[in-house]
């Protein structure tokens, strides 16, 4: 039993954590904490696609260009915003079709089928002004 109770002596004392500071700790991590930030995210990133299509580093669109009604129009306007950047990463035609394919995905649901029928005919032209077809 003497050898045991030396054992004990030689080990340096742990530090114990206090029940305030367990509580602390379980505070931070608990689902009301995450709540919150899952809120913060929420409210902040909630229309971040549509921050793309005002603010792209990849184009400087005219505005309103996706509400045009004319898929010639809309083409020409995406041709002329891609090819005037000087920001864009990849080539023009990329960087237009790009945009106009995010622009239909990202809204979805939302976007009235006569619209989404102009922007499909506006990619045909697309192709067609950059010799694509």
């Amino acid at each position: 039993m003497a050898k045991h109770a030396k054992t004990k002596a030689k080990r340096s004392p742990k530090r114990r954590e206090t029940r305030s500071a367990r509580k602390t700790r379980s505070a931070k991590t608990s689902h009301a904490s995450s709540a919150r930030r899952h809120t913060r995210k929420a409210s902040t990133g909630r229309r971040w696609s549509q921050r793309v299509t005002e603010r792209s580093d990849a184009l400087d669109l005219d505005r309103g260009v996706f509400k045009l009604k004319d898929p010639k129009r809309v083409a020409a306007s995406l041709k002329r915003s891609a090819e005037r950047s000087k920001r864009r990463k990849s080539a023009p035609y990329r960087s237009a079709m790009s945009m106009l394919t995010f622009y239909v995905n990202r809204a979805g649901k939302t976007l009235p089928a006569g619209q989404k029928k102009v922007l499909q005919r506006a990619k045909d032209e697309l192709r067609h002004r950059f010799g694509r077809d």
